[in-house]
């Protein structure tokens, strides 16, 4: 993949199912309030962390292409 990413979470649309973590052990992190927080801003570009994005029950998950901002997930239509 070869590149960074920025990775942030929709606080308002997580609903806390833990899939990111499953996904992504270490990327991704629940708080005491079971919202999720990426372990860091940015990010290698890593399937797992495409995985937790592309799992995330309500899409709260977006990844974005760190230089540059172009969109990784959810993809533009």
């Amino acid at each position: 993949m070869g590149d960074r990413w920025h990775v942030e979470v929709d606080r308002g649309v997580c609903i806390g199912s833990g899939m990111c973590v499953h996904h992504a052990p270490g990327a991704f992190r629940l708080d005491t309030a079971r919202q999720s927080h990426p372990e860091e801003s940015e990010t290698d570009a890593n399937e797992n962390v495409l995985a937790a994005a592309e799992g995330c029950p309500v899409e709260a998950i977006m990844i974005s292409i760190a230089d540059g901002g172009e969109p990784v997930f959810p993809p533009e239509e």
